[in-house]
C-alpha cells in the first residue's frame, strides 16, 4: 500500500510528458534520432535518404557477413546456422529499403531518366546484396575485392542520377521576379 502513492505519483508524470502527434520524417523514415536507414541525410530530401541508404544498408550487410566469415572461415561460413546472420540481415535490409526507394522514385518523377537511374541503382543495390557470400574457391583477396566494387558503381549511378535532376530543376526553374512583372505588363498592354 505504501507504493500506491508513488505509484500514482509516477503515472501522473508519464501521462504528462507531451508526445509528438507526428513524428518528423526523412525519406521516409522517422528522423533524425532514429534515422537507422539514412543517418547521413539528416534534414535532406528523399534522393538523399535513399542513396545514403544504399551505401549505408549494403556496408551493413558487408559486416555481417564479414564477421561470419572471421567467426566460422570462408568455407564453413555458409554451413548450418553460420550465415543466419547474414541471411537476415539481407531481408531486414530489403525490408529497409522500401521506404526510402518509394519516396526517391516520387522525388524523381521531374525525368524519365532520374526515375530510370533510381531505378537501376535499386536493381543494382539489389544484386549486389545477394552476391555478399562467398564463392567456393574464390582467394580472400579476390573475395574483398569483388564485395568493396558496388560502391564505385552505386557512387557512380547516383552521381549520374544528381546531375540528371540538378539539369532537370535547372531547366524548369520558376521564373524570375522580373519576368514575373514584365508578364504581368503585357497582359495589362493586352487588354
Amino acid at each position: 500500500m505504501r507504493l500506491a502513492p508513488f505509484v500514482s505519483a509516477a503515472a501522473l508524470a508519464a501521462a504528462s510528458i507531451a508526445v509528438p502527434a507526428h513524428a518528423e520524417m526523412i525519406g521516409g523514415n522517422p528522423g533524425p534520432q532514429h534515422n537507422y536507414v539514412c543517418p547521413n541525410a539528416d534534414g535532406k530530401g528523399a534522393l538523399d535518404c535513399y542513396f545514403d541508404a544504399v551505401l549505408h544498408l549494403y556496408t551493413m550487410c558487408r559486416h555481417v557477413k564479414s564477421i561470419e566469415i572471421i567467426e566460422f572461415g570462408y568455407e564453413k561460413s555458409t554451413e548450418g546456422f553460420n550465415g543466419a546472420k547474414s541471411e537476415y540481415c539481407l531481408v531486414k535490409q530489403k525490408i529497409n529499403i522500401i521506404r526510402p526507394y518509394q519516396a526517391a522514385l516520387r522525388e524523381a518523377t521531374v525525368s524519365k531518366q532520374a526515375v530510370e537511374g533510381v531505378r537501376s541503382l535499386q536493381e543494382a543495390f539489389l544484386g549486389a546484396l545477394d552476391k555478399l557470400g562467398w564463392m567456393q574457391g574464390e582467394s580472400d583477396e579476390a573475395y574483398k575485392k569483388r564485395v568493396a566494387a558496388p560502391y564505385d558503381d552505386f557512387t557512380t549511378r547516383i552521381d549520374g542520377i544528381k546531375k540528371i535532376v540538378a539539369v532537370v530543376q535547372q531547366k524548369t526553374a520558376p521564373a524570375s521576379a522580373s519576368a514575373a512583372k514584365k508578364s504581368g505588363r503585357a497582359d495589362k498592354d493586352k487588354r
